[in-house]
Order: C-alpha cells, then structure tokens, then sequence
C-alpha cells in the first residue's frame, strides 16, 4: 500500500514536470519568434526611415533647384553702366541711357539654349534696396556693376551697397555673384584686381564697424559679419560664390566690340 502510494506521488510528480516543461517550451516556440519578429521589424523600420531621407533630401534639392527662377539681376549705384550693359547683354546694342526709377526687364537671353531673364535695377539709393527684395526670391545670379574710373571716390557707399547685398541671407545661401568692373574702355579705369583690394579693405572697415555697432546696442546678442571672425574681410571667405570680371559696354560698335566676354561667360557658367 505504501509502495503504492509512492509509486502514485511519483507519478504525479512526472506529470507535474512533464507539464511545465511543455509549458516552458510552449512559451518559448511563442515568444521567440514574436523577439525575432519585433527585432526585423525595428531593422526595417530604420532602413524605411533611412529612405524615407534620401527622398526628401533629393526632393529638397530639386525644389531648390527649380525655386531659383532663371532671373539676374543687374544692381549697382547710379551710372556705374548697368542700364547700358542691360542693352548689350539683351539687345546687343549701343543706347543712350539715363537715371531711371524704375527696373528694366528685358526678353529671354538664351545661354546654351537655357533662358535667363536680365532685370536692371535701379541704382537710386531710395530704390535700390526695395526693387533688390522684390525680385531676388527669383533671382539665379546677380551682378554688381562697379563703376571702375570712379570707385575710389564712391568707394563708401559701393562698399556698403555690396555689404548689404552679400549679408543677405537668400545670397548667402544660394546665390553665385559676379563683382563686374564695368567701363575698362577708359584710361583711368582700374582693374579688378586692384578694385578687389579696396573694397577688401573698406569692407573690412564696415564688418567691424557693424559688429562694434550691434554689441553696443545688444551685447546679448551673437557678433555675426560677413567672412570669419576676428580675421579680416577677404571674399574668399565668404559662404557665397562670389567672381570679378571686367567688361566696358559704351562702345559704340557691334556685341563683339563691347567687351562683354567676361559677363557672358560667367551667365554660361550659371545657367
């Protein structure tokens, strides 16, 4: 009987096992592939995200692209030759020209048969910056004409008009400028090299006089200028492209006679 008796515990200590074992075994065949399942699925969450990425950064880089528009725009201070230079560049022709207070839009100018619009804004320190804000959202280039005989007597307010322009965040951001030393058909015109020397120099004359200027008025605030702090202003320096050329428009001649080889050049570049 007692034999019997534990003979039966026995048993019932088997089955008790047997029973947990299946359990645990049971759980695992459950739980391990949910762990596998949860562990691919986070694998391909990343890669989706990952390519979620690359799409909207090739997207963003299209939508810049095309955001540009296919506009130049011509500024610069009064009689520096933008409004004659405007005539080359779209009419290939020689005009008589005058202060105008209004821009100048001309046809389509076909680079490599791609179109760029050429818009002449107007130079009058009143207007200047209003009609520069109303077309440079579209803007794909800009040129400042510099008037090349008379730049060191206009040296302060060309330097200024060109630190405003380059301190604009859309041109710091995406658009290439070309620096045009306009009218080299004269004898006392100077060159661009030497013409990016001075205003290397009355530019750096304005950066730390506009940083000195902000921390009186906010010392809170972060010192920002064009180029690298606490260096002098060089170009080089600079976030946005920016190019010198020399070109002499007032010829009274053929396209081929106004010295605009180099604008040209640089409109192929960019177009």
């Amino acid at each position: 009987m007692v034999a019997h008796q534990c003979f039966l515990t026995l048993q019932y200590e088997f089955h008790k096992h047997l029973l947990q074992k299946v359990k645990v075994l049971t759980m695992e065949n459950i739980v391990k592939p949910l762990v596998e399942d949860a562990g691919m699925s986070q694998f391909m969450g990343i890669i989706a995200a990952i390519i979620a990425i690359i799409v909207t950064l090739v997207l963003f880089a299209l939508w810049r692209r095309r955001g540009l528009g296919n506009t130049v725009l011509l500024v610069g201070l009064c009689d520096s030759g933008k409004t004659l230079l405007f005539a080359r560049l779209v009419g290939s022709k020689y005009v008589d020209t005058y202060t105008s207070i209004n821009e100048n839009i001309g046809g389509d100018l076909m680079i490599d048969n791609r179109p760029l619009k050429i818009i002449d804004v107007p130079g009058h320190e009143r207007l200047r910056y209003k009609f520069f804000d109303k077309f440079k959202s579209s803007a794909k280039g800009l040129i400042f004409v510099i008037d090349s005989v008379t730049l060191q007597k206009d040296i302060r307010d060309v330097a200024d008009f060109l630190y405003s322009i380059l301190s604009d965040p859309l041109v710091q951001r995406s658009l290439p400028v070309l620096i045009l030393c306009n009218k080299q058909d004269q004898i006392k015109a100077k060159g661009c090299q030497v013409i990016k020397a001075l205003l290397e120099k009355e530019m750096n004359l304005l950066k730390f006089t506009k940083a000195n200027q902000l921390e009186a008025t906010d010392s809170s605030s972060p010192r920002s200028s064009l180029g690298k702090q606490e260096k002098d202003f060089d170009f080089s320096d600079l976030t946005s492209i920016v190019d010198f050329a020399e070109s002499s428009a007032a010829t009274k001649g053929p396209e081929l006679d106004a010295g605009i080889e180099q604008p040209m050049a640089w409109l192929q570049k960019i177009a």
